[in-house]
């Protein structure tokens, strides 16, 4: 399954990459070391996840460069890119390098950083090097550390000085003080932690929507490429197009706050997860092109740190591990179909952010493939996360799609549960973009 075509044929891999792609009857020629049998299976590029936390450095009781990066190659995932709120926060040069110090060391497959935007911070952008750095990370509605860039100077100068270098903005956008007006008004009636089920109206549509609208009044101004983050609302829809894409991430297309009655602060994460009418229309925008990529947001928490409500429970869940067994299930009840599972996962992302030689199924590109298979409906169990935090809020959920195999960079890493340890990904390499 390749850019909107699916035919049977035959793949070979020389090195670290596509040599070949043989279609219907032709057979590959020569002597190989090993041949994989996916008669029946699906051979898509590897997922790219450009949204996700794997909270390395100083957050490690949580989650690990290493034990993410395994749960990514178990779920097809074979890059990611990770986000600054890390501790310390990567908002210096030092932090960024240090990141990417830790990824050679320790990532299984491949990765990049986006660089963390401050109040203070944009005469740094200027000595990024656009071929490693994917973009800048703008939190405009923020609750982990003192990542919100909230000063209109700020803002302005973020979004002018990333237009004039070719960097996009990726931007988490919600009205603080809106929902800080929100909080107190639940607080009165309900005690100091309000049940997680009201999160939806604290962290609500029009704290989503005012946010978002600015950034596209930003980025229209100056001309920046806009990446709306994990949009959550039928209302931020009306706002994309031109310089403006979006992001939908798979919690955000598979909850709606009705099951907040079953799983509680699990699915609790920022921006929150919304009414069935929002989330038809997110899934609606799939298929029309509103949507322009599918992330997860994984941001494991310990379980211990998910009790609680609105307020104590902590924000964000992991999500990696099944990420494209949930999408291509969407495929199955015709939300949309597995091309555009492909689009939306692998291709666009690797598009949008001009990741070199990744992302589709061609000769010269980096071998980066995931094996699926369509089988008998299993579930997902506590004893096979990979993830460091030890849970899902999928568990007890039905999926009809198994990840088999995960190839990176022409190496088979993830074998039908087996998995190698010793597998280490790439830096990706960003081509010059133009706005």
């Amino acid at each position: 399954m390749n850019e909107g075509r699916t035919f049977e044929g035959s793949v070979t891999i020389e090195g670290d990459r596509i040599s070949a792609i043989f279609e219907g009857n032709q057979q590959p020629q020569g002597t190989f070391d090993r041949v994989v049998d996916a008669s029946e299976a699906f051979v898509l590029p590897g997922i790219i996840d450009t949204h996700v936390h794997f909270r390395e450095p100083g957050l490690t009781e949580k989650a690990d460069i290493a034990s993410e990066s395994r749960a990514a190659a178990f779920g097809g995932v074979t890059t990611y890119f990770e986000m600054p709120n890390t501790v310390p926060q990567t908002t210096t040069l030092t932090a960024l390098d240090e990141k990417f110090r830790l990824a050679r060391e320790k990532s299984h497959v491949n990765y990049s950083f986006f660089f963390g935007a401050t109040n203070e911070n944009w005469t740094d952008f200027e000595q990024l090097d656009r071929r490693r750095v994917a973009g800048i990370k703008l939190f405009m509605g923020s609750s982990t550390g003192n990542m919100l860039v909230d000063r209109r100077e700020a803002l302005q100068k973020v979004f002018q000085t990333a237009a004039e270098l070719g960097f996009p903005v990726v931007a988490h956008c919600e009205d603080t003080a809106l929902i800080e007006r929100n909080m107190a008004a639940f607080k009165s009636i309900y005690g100091d932690d309000p049940d997680v089920r009201f999160h939806p109206q604290i962290r609500s549509e029009e704290a989503c929507f005012q946010s978002s609208s600015l950034a596209v009044e930003l980025a229209r101004r100056y001309g920046t490429r806009l990446h709306l983050a994990h949009l959550t609302t039928a209302r931020e829809l009306e706002l994309l197009g031109g310089n403006v894409t979006g992001e939908a991430c798979v919690a955000h297309l598979y909850f709606t706050q009705d099951d907040y009655a079953t799983k509680g602060a699990r699915i609790k994460c920022n921006p929150a997860i919304k009414t069935a009418k929002d989330r038809a229309a997110l899934r609606a925008a799939l298929t029309d092109g509103r949507i322009t990529t599918v992330a997860t947001d994984h941001a494991p928490h310990l379980l211990s740190q998910k009790q609680g409500g609105c307020v104590r429970a902590a924000s964000g869940m992991p999500m990696i591990q099944f990420s494209l067994p949930v999408m291509l299930g969407m495929a199955d009840e015709n939300v949309l179909s597995v091309a555009r599972v492909v689009e939306l996962m692998s291709h666009a992302p690797a598009r949008l952010f001009g990741i070199a030689e990744r992302g589709f199924l061609q000769p010269g590109y980096k071998a980066d493939i995931a094996i699926v298979r369509r089988v008998e409906p299993w579930m997902v169990t506590r004893d096979i996360v990979q993830s460091k935090c030890a849970w899902s809020p999928l568990e007890g959920e039905s999926l009809r799609w198994r990840v088999e195999q995960t190839f990176c960079n022409g190496k088979i890493i993830f074998d039908h549960g087996e998995f190698d340890e010793n597998s280490r990904g790439e830096e990706i390499l960003v081509k010059e973009l133009k706005n």
